[in-house]
């Protein structure tokens, strides 16, 4: 399990990637969080891992996650969860094998936490960036 002090670690170092850190939630997408709520945006997060990232070798991988559109998109690419080869430049997670249950779980509350962050802070305009941190 992710502690907080983890995730914040994670925050801090990706916010170091000029790619990553530009990432934030829009007016668009926070009017969406709004609308459908975070327990819908956590079920399309899980449904997204699961069906376009766990997979030992996902369908055009390193282009199967938008830049927007979803808030988990801005997310999985703030967070470097966006195709398997960030994955494991990032986080160490092995292409060519299937992510287990359990630690899709850590990056889908890895993902929520971003969201939650960026819709709390009530900034946004485009892209944001931020990671997924210790255990994912």
């Amino acid at each position: 399990m992710q502690t907080q002090a983890g995730r914040e670690n994670a925050f801090r170092r990706l916010a170091k990637s000029k790619f990553r850190s530009r990432f934030h939630l829009s007016a668009d997408d926070r009017q969406y969080i709004a609308e459908k709520g975070m327990e819908t945006i956590r079920r399309h997060c899980e449904d997204f891992i699961r069906t376009r990232l766990a997979l030992a070798t996902p369908p055009n991988d390193g282009r199967q996650t938008p830049m927007r559109g979803h808030p988990v998109f801005l997310a999985q690419h703030a967070c470097a969860c966006c195709c398997r080869g960030c994955m494991e430049k990032w986080w160490k997670v092995p292409k060519g094998t299937p992510i287990p249950p359990e630690r899709q779980s850590r990056i889908v509350d890895f993902l929520m936490a971003w969201i939650e962050k960026e819709y709390e802070r009530g900034q946004g305009s485009g892209v944001r960036g931020q990671g997924i941190g210790v255990g994912v």
